[in-house]
């Protein structure tokens, strides 16, 4: 009986909204360009009583993988016992298209306090999707039928690194590869081909972190940036070649958030429990990158939320044991504009001018971010569970998930 009333929901929903306005992807983690910002159709700044409306929502398993969408289907992983699944839905409805499971029994010491992951979110690259589990399982699946293409075994195949709460690296698609961190003598980054899965190069000796990679344009070259348990590197993305380093000493660092390429050549990393904000000065001269830090700044730890830069500024949650303080911090200077306990420990995506933020307890918020304040235009409480994946938002069509359950609301949209 309780399928037949999620089906006829499904269904009620499908006929009351058949198309997402304004659609068009959202394929790894932090949408199109990697940076958690999307430009949509203009959102309205009142959402009814309630807040926006849900379509569907299916149960799921727990994780925190983000979702990933592609021509209308979304892409996500989830746990149970010592399984993980690989599951393609249907974005109008939730129905499963396909599920892949695979035994990953947890390796010795992993922390599953904050939960047993999934962590990473699927890469959907051409016709293929990549995944990587929290035990380190890597694969490589065909995206139309979950059909395995191939899978590399971090630790069986690498003498790889899984950290104490699992493997979080989420797979950045390169010039047909995937680039993934995995750590040990000479392959702290690895890239593979998206063909095969052999390795096309490694590079660098460092412990790494939970934080994943992404690639910045500086003088009209791709470099490949990577924030290590100890440094941050930049290295070619086509061959691994070492292009700078820099050192962050830091004790009992918690690193999970990924950097922030932003206006002026600066790259903003954050990192809980000690670690603080720091910003660094991207300069070129003959080809060569010389980075300088601009300042260091202890009073803003983004913990394993996301930041998003606009402008002068970024935004993002700060705090860990104590208050969790959603902030603005001055690039030029390392000043905090403001701090503010509302929004607490959040995920957040740009769209258009305005922010979509999820509050870890399930809060809803649309809201207006400057230097001077935070502008909170609508909030409403979809759920009671932990959040701590960010939203996925394509079009005017919001989709979540917490530690139970995946869900899709419509985002109401303003007259042009």
């Amino acid at each position: 009986m309780q399928t037949c009333r999620y089906w006829i929901f499904a269904c009620c929903s499908w006929l009351l909204s058949s198309a997402v306005v304004g659609a068009d992807g959202w394929p790894q983690w932090g949408g199109p360009d990697r940076n958690f910002e999307v430009v949509g159709p203009p959102l309205r700044e009142r959402w009814a009583e309630g807040g926006p409306a849900r379509m569907w929502t299916r149960p799921l398993g727990d994780g925190y993988a983000g979702i990933a969408y592609s021509d209308g289907r979304l892409y996500t992983m989830y746990r149970s016992d010592e399984r993980e699944s690989i599951v393609a839905l249907d974005a109008l409805t939730g129905r499963t298209v396909w599920q892949r499971d695979y035994p990953a029994p947890f390796l010795p010491d992993t922390d599953l306090q904050p939960g047993p992951g999934p962590h990473a979110t699927p890469l959907v690259i051409g016709d293929r999707l990549c995944t990587a589990g929290v035990t380190g399982i890597v694969h490589c699946l065909e995206l139309q039928t979950g059909e395995v293409i191939w899978r590399r075994n971090l630790v069986d195949d690498f003498a790889g690194t899984i950290l104490f709460r699992g493997y979080s690296c989420n797979p950045l698609g390169y010039a047909n590869s995937v680039i993934l961190t995995v750590g040990g003598e000479g392959q702290g980054i690895v890239s593979l081909t998206l063909a095969e899965g052999t390795v096309k190069w490694k590079s660098q000796d460092f412990e790494i972190s939970h934080a994943s990679p992404l690639v910045i344009r500086f003088q009209d070259r791709d470099q490949l940036v990577v924030l290590a348990s100890r440094c941050i590197v930049g290295v070619d993305p086509h061959d691994g070649t070492l292009l700078w380093t820099h050192d962050h000493p830091t004790t009992g660092g918690y690193i999970a958030s990924m950097p922030v390429w932003a206006r002026g050549d600066r790259l903003f990393f954050s990192f809980a429990y000690g670690g603080g904000s720091r910003c660094l000065q991207l300069t070129g001269k003959n080809g060569a990158t010389t980075v300088t830090e601009m300042w260091h700044n202890k009073r803003m730890r983004v913990h394993a939320s996301n930041a998003i830069a606009r402008g002068d500024y970024v935004y993002a949650s700060s705090g860990d044991f104590g208050p969790k303080l959603f902030s603005a911090i001055q690039l030029s200077t390392g000043k905090l504009a403001w701090q503010q306990r509302l929004l607490g420990r959040s995920s957040l995506v740009k769209v258009n001018d305005k922010f979509v933020i999820l509050r870890e307890d399930g809060q809803l918020s649309l809201a207006t971010l400057s230097p001077q304040s935070v502008l909170v235009h609508a909030r409403a409480q979809l759920f009671q569970e932990r959040a701590w994946t960010p939203p996925t938002v394509v079009g005017n069509r919001l989709y979540i998930r917490n530690r139970t359950a995946i869900m899709a609301y419509d985002l109401p949209v303003r007259a042009r």
